[in-house]
């Protein structure tokens, strides 16, 4: 993470790759963590020190904001937030060791870590918790494996095949090869399935020469969203396959989105809970956007019908930034004025 008691001191620190995606959605989870499961409720749900005190954590808050999240996200693939009548979830870390369990051959080849993995099971989240918390540095070194360790333990807790089931056969394959990874990994993080599918509950296609058959969604509320811009024209020719979030990863629990434009991954969020339950406060408020590269900027999102309607940013103003567009998904006619400067969201991260 970034140096504790500064500014950004909430964020992980990546390079682009492969991994953006698993990480944007577990910094969310930290900021969730951070600004409002972690603060003191109160009847108004207002705390006495500011939201951006919060935003500065310690290192000792660091560490627990970093070992909560990684455990809400495996028990949620455990499916521990959603118990189903006569199961008993089961959460699974893998850890390295200097013992190989696997030998190299032509089914498998060796890459340091993956034939190494000791598993751990757990059945209860308190159990989980403290484990994490023992071992959080296997998962804060720079140069080690902890995005690899945590993919492992959401795919594990999740069960392969319950990953193979929730892809529905649409994809081969959960860890794509795009440049910071793939929407599946999102859902899985935010939901607990790895479903391709975005829309609100189970829609049932086929037409008439096939029965129709079932899509499963998103079968609940989501505690984080997440919202998507494909960007280039929305009517080119693979438009079909694209999903397209329903309200319930629009409007989540809390308001904190992950977000993917133009396939760059980032968060979005608020510092007032009551938000999305407030209709007077969403008619005027700022909201962060900040990237796992270091990109962060404060927007101001004013969704108030203007007298004015050629000064109001659409989403076809082809003057509006991607990130706009990608705000637009959520608040269609706000307008958005930017603190500073507004960056390129497909510019490469220092």
């Amino acid at each position: 993470m970034r140096p504790p008691d500064q500014t950004l001191g909430y964020g992980l620190s990546a390079p682009r790759n492969g991994a953006r995606a698993l990480l944007s959605g577990l910094q969310a989870h930290i900021i969730k963590w951070l600004l409002f499961d972690s603060r003191p409720a109160t009847k108004d749900n207002k705390s006495a020190l500011p939201p951006d005190t919060y935003l500065r954590p310690s290192e000792d808050r660091q560490e627990e904001a970093l070992w909560r999240a990684c455990s809400e996200v495996i028990w949620r693939c455990a499916g521990g937030f959603n118990v189903q009548s006569g199961t008993e979830p089961t959460a699974v870390v893998g850890l390295p060791t200097d013992h190989t369990y696997v030998q190299h051959s032509s089914h498998y080849y060796q890459d340091g870590i993956t034939e190494k993995l000791h598993l751990f099971d757990f059945t209860r989240l308190e159990d989980l918790q403290i484990f994490l918390k023992r071992y959080l540095y296997l998962f804060q070194t720079e140069e080690g494996s902890g995005a690899l360790l945590l993919l492992y333990a959401v795919v594990l807790s999740r069960g392969c095949e319950n990953v193979k089931k929730d892809l529905d056969g649409k994809l081969p394959y959960l860890v794509s090869a795009h440049v910071e990874g793939s929407l599946n990994i999102v859902t899985l993080l935010l939901t607990g399935r790895a479903t391709p599918y975005l829309h609100n509950g189970v829609l049932y296609v086929g037409d008439e020469d096939h029965y129709a058959m079932p899509q499963f969604g998103i079968l609940g509320r989501s505690p984080v969203g997440l919202l998507v811009w494909y960007g280039g024209d929305d009517n080119a020719k693979n438009s079909d396959n694209r999903q397209y979030p329903g309200s319930r990863l629009k409007t989540p629990a809390m308001p904190i989105w992950v977000t993917s434009c133009s396939g760059h991954y980032g968060i979005l969020f608020n510092t007032n809970r009551e938000l999305l339950r407030n209709y007077h406060a969403e008619r005027r408020f700022d909201i962060h956007y900040y990237t796992c590269g270091g990109c962060h900027v404060l927007l101001n999102v004013d969704t108030r019908a203007h007298d004015d309607s050629s000064g109001v940013l659409r989403n076809d103003d082809i003057n509006a930034t991607p990130l706009e567009k990608l705000i637009h998904t959520k608040w269609q006619d706000a307008k958005i004025t930017w603190t500073g400067n507004a960056p390129y969201v497909g510019e490469p991260p220092k």
